[in-house]
């Protein structure tokens, strides 16, 4: 892994198995009675976010003090941002404290990249930007599916070929403004799955030039051909014109109730981000039905995140109990 980790495009297919190898160690690390190791010991890790988070930035956080490492928490609602601060001078400021590695989630797209090209020493990690992209997530998605399918007994890919070859996922919804279902499709991809985005034309992006995907409006239709479906939060928040007829209307056709649930074939997963819109983009019943990973996703969270910041500060260092 290069000293940052950007885009999930930054890794590959050998980087993201590589992330996922590890990410078993890390795995068996968080089920210990004490889930801590030394391995970033000495380290400092910041999290700098500029948008609300709950699950990112509290996985990131407990990831880090998992390895060891001090953690320093950035509050834009009390910093000297709120006192005319630049970004610029925030991040150069928190560098010359003396830390290691930055986690950065903004409402603007390319904000880490900037923050990289500013910072000397320390390396950065994107944890969300505008509507671009969102790496860990989909790092922790491929994961939860190579691990579940395992975990079912389903078919490995032949030997050689990619984690996640043959599969056919669609990603639901609010593909337009959603960064996870850009790194998703990266990475899902990139691992040898077929990827179909299923959402109204006035859901998706502008333009789908160089997105190896198909699209479809019907989820009827789709949904008995997969083995995972995702679902997007729908992004009102992110919403600058009416979009959508009503909430209403859009669950009745691309909201997985109860009914449509059952299209689903033995052994398909549901897969949501988080946090779930119960009776919007998935049925309070399906959310807690067994194909459901959604809360497994959250767990491998911490895991995944831990792999990340290893591979990024500590590669080499003996991974033993604290």
């Amino acid at each position: 892994m290069s000293r940052h980790l950007l885009s999930i495009s930054d890794l590959g297919a050998d980087g993201i198995e590589e992330v996922m190898a590890l990410t078993d160690s890390f795995v068996e690390v968080s089920s210990r009675a004490i889930p801590r190791v030394p391995a970033l010991r000495g380290k400092t890790v910041v999290s700098l976010f500029f948008e609300d988070s709950t699950r990112t930035r509290l996985s990131f956080e407990t990831a880090a003090r998992r390895l060891s490492a001090d953690v320093m928490t950035f509050s834009a609602s009390s910093s000297s941002v709120n006192k005319g601060e630049s970004l610029r001078d925030t991040v150069e400021t928190i560098e010359a404290m003396g830390i290691d590695a930055v986690v950065v989630r903004h409402a603007g797209s390319g904000v880490p990249w900037q923050v990289a090209r500013w910072l000397h020493g320390p390396s950065v990690i994107n944890a969300g930007d505008g509507w671009h992209e969102h790496p860990t997530q989909a790092l922790l998605d491929c994961f939860t599916i190579r691990q579940e399918r395992q975990r079912r007994g389903a078919a490995r890919p032949a030997e050689g070929r990619p984690a996640l070859d043959g599969l056919h996922i669609a990603i639901v919804g609010d593909i337009r403004h959603s960064r996870v279902a850009r790194s998703d499709v990266l990475a899902f991809t990139s691992l040898g799955a077929h990827v179909t985005l299923v959402a109204p034309p006035t859901l998706l992006p502008p333009s789908l030039v160089g997105w190896p995907v198909e699209v479809s409006h019907d989820l009827d239709s789709v949904l008995p051909k997969l083995d995972v479906v995702y679902l997007l939060r729908l992004q009102k928040e992110r919403m600058l014109e009416a979009l959508l007829p009503s909430l209403r209307e859009y669950t009745a056709t691309y909201g997985l109730t109860r009914e449509r649930a059952r299209l689903l074939g033995d052994g398909a997963l549901i897969m949501h981000p988080g946090p779930v819109n119960r009776g919007v983009e998935v049925a309070a019943e399906v959310v807690d039905q067994p194909s459901s990973v959604i809360t497994q996703q959250v767990a491998n969270g911490v895991a995944v995140r831990m792999a990340v910041l290893y591979l990024l500060l500590g590669a080499g260092v003996e991974l033993v109990a604290a």
